[in-house]
């Protein structure tokens, strides 16, 4: 009976193909059958595409160290450099490290990696399904088209996904309202990686509009906790030395890899200043969205540190769209203003930038020109090394992603009522 009901959807969704690409309530239909076809094209790569060592090796190496009884956070390095990622990561490729036969078998970590691909699709499908706002045909280009999320994935085995995958089971979380869950893996996603940290400004929006500033101090001890949970064993031995490495924001990146800011000159790009001016337009841009486009009660911003039942105008409920378009826009942001991005940066957002493009109005004829800046932020991607023209293209298209979040997400004009006239009406003669 469930497979009739299946074939008579797809010969439906055939006689009204047109629709079907373009109405979002299509989704979970395009959907499976992009998830199946992801399976085809992740088996097609990792047979015929050679895989490229660049940091798994390092990865084993670093947790092999931990497992030999090194707690000493200084003293765990690989063949690339000391280790710089928290506690989470150790535990989590230190199980691909037993699994793969202490890091020895490329072939079935790439397996498991195309795992953990289909998985964080599916988790991304989700999210796309609540917000009902993205035409299903946009979802090819986010998943069988794009080489370089396939080999972030498939071909060389970053930690990147892992840390984005548990994040988006965590905003998957936030859509059911179970906010301690959510909290939890948020916290668990950042011990992979700090980039979840991009998310944080959003995050701490939402508590604050869905609990107020004590009721989120709760949520806020759950991802501080898990943080000292996981890192415990090494605070222990040298707590400094933890912190310092798991954590290091001011750690200097190498200008050769850098995908974004090609175009400046290597010294501008090592400078402190430049650093520095980057945070504050980071901050800067933050607190205008927070204070126009996220913040839509009458009351002023800081009403939000209240009590939601003692503030004087009850803020808008959080909808399956605002928690989505306050954490994207959040990390997108943090994206824009970074000092650098490599190469497996990509997907710190790449699946977020459909919803990014297609949540405010869309015209018929505004469809191909966010498609065009889609395929042109993969081509900026795809260009190794990076050149001139590729990153400042890249800039370009963030920054018109930004313009058109800001303006096509702007509250609509308040309209102003005339009071109506104290005068009387005049009686006309034939009424008299």
């Amino acid at each position: 009976m469930a497979a009739g009901r299946g074939a008579a959807v797809l010969r439906r969704a055939w006689r009204q193909r047109r629709t079907a690409l373009l109405d979002p309530s299509y989704t979970p239909l395009v959907a499976a059958c992009l998830c199946l076809a992801e399976g085809g094209v992740n088996l097609w790569v990792i047979r015929r595409v050679p895989y490229t060592e660049i940091d798994w090796k390092a990865y084993m190496e670093e947790v092999e160290g931990f497992a030999n009884g090194t707690l000493d956070y200084t003293r765990l390095k690989g063949d690339t450099g000391p280790l710089v990622y928290p506690a989470g990561f150790i535990y989590i490729f230190l199980g691909l490290y037993y699994a793969t036969g202490r890091g020895t078998d490329i072939r079935l970590a790439q397996y498991l990696f195309a795992g953990l691909y289909l998985f964080n699709l599916l988790l991304v499908f989700r999210i796309y399904c609540r917000t009902n706002k993205v035409p299903p045909y946009v979802f090819f280009f986010m998943c069988c088209a794009s080489y370089r999320i396939h080999s972030i994935f498939v071909l060389r085995l970053f930690n990147d996904p892992v840390a984005m995958a548990i994040l988006f089971l965590a905003i998957n979380l936030f859509l059911e309202e179970r906010w301690s869950w959510g909290c939890f893996f948020f916290s668990l996603a950042v011990s992979v990686k700090m980039n979840i940290l991009l998310f944080a400004p959003g995050l701490l929006f939402l508590l604050l509009q869905q609990f107020g500033l004590w009721g989120c101090i709760p949520k806020l001890c759950i991802c501080a906790l898990l943080q000292v949970v996981l890192g415990l064993p090494f605070l222990l031995v040298n707590p400094v030395g933890y912190l310092t490495r798991s954590f290091d924001l001011g750690r200097q990146f190498q200008f050769k890899w850098t995908v974004n800011w090609r175009f400046l000159p290597e010294e501008v790009f090592q400078n402190r200043a430049f650093h520095a001016t980057l945070l504050l337009v980071h901050l800067a841009g933050l607190a205008l969205f927070a204070l126009h486009r996220w913040h839509r009660s009458k009351e002023s911003i800081l009403a939000l540190l209240k009590d939601p039942a003692e503030r004087k105008h009850a803020s808008p409920p959080l909808t399956v769209n605002k928690i989505v378009f306050v954490l994207f826009s959040s990390n997108f942001l943090g994206v824009c203003c970074s000092r650098s991005l490599h190469y497996q940066f990509y997907v710190w957002y790449f699946h977020t930038l459909p919803y990014l493009l297609w949540c405010t109005p869309t015209a018929k004829l505004a469809h191909m020109p966010k498609v065009l800046l889609l395929g042109v932020i993969e081509l900026c991607w795809n260009t190794y090394p990076s050149t001139i023209c590729s990153s400042l293209s890249l800039h370009i298209c963030h920054g018109l992603v930004l313009l058109q979040l800001w303006y096509g997400t702007a509250p609509p004009p308040v309209t102003h009522t005339p009071p109506p006239s104290r005068r009387p009406a005049a009686i006309s003669k034939k009424a008299q």
